[in-house]
């Protein structure tokens, strides 16, 4: 069984707190199994979008990590907007998380 989806987020924030960054949930999705999307700021203005990465990246029919696929990145924060407005249309149990921070790379996995 796979992490549920608020714990997920709730470890996320603590750890981004504790690099000495901020994170925020902007969009509060289902607590068990919602996707969820982290919307990256940096100091440059511009901002990187992570998505839930698709099942052909998983290891194992099993496996039971969260995954995720830079669906954005260094783009201006209107061109996220969009996109996750697009995703919220299609799932609207999602979850949105921001962290500002300029390296996120290490707090969750990437494909």
């Amino acid at each position: 069984m796979r992490l549920r989806s608020h714990i997920f987020v709730s470890s996320l924030l603590r750890n981004a707190f504790g690099r000495g960054g901020y994170a925020a949930v902007l969009r509060k999705g289902a607590e068990d199994a919602g996707a969820i999307f982290i919307r990256q700021r940096g100091r440059s203005g511009y901002e990187t979008l992570y998505a839930p990465a698709p099942q052909n990246f998983f290891d194992e029919e099993g496996d039971t990590s969260r995954r995720f696929e830079v669906r954005l990145r260094g783009v201006e924060a209107e061109a996220v907007e969009r996109a996750l407005s697009s995703e919220i249309r299609f799932d609207p149990d999602c979850w949105i998380v921001e962290l500002e921070l300029d390296d996120c790379s290490d707090l969750f996995d990437l494909v």
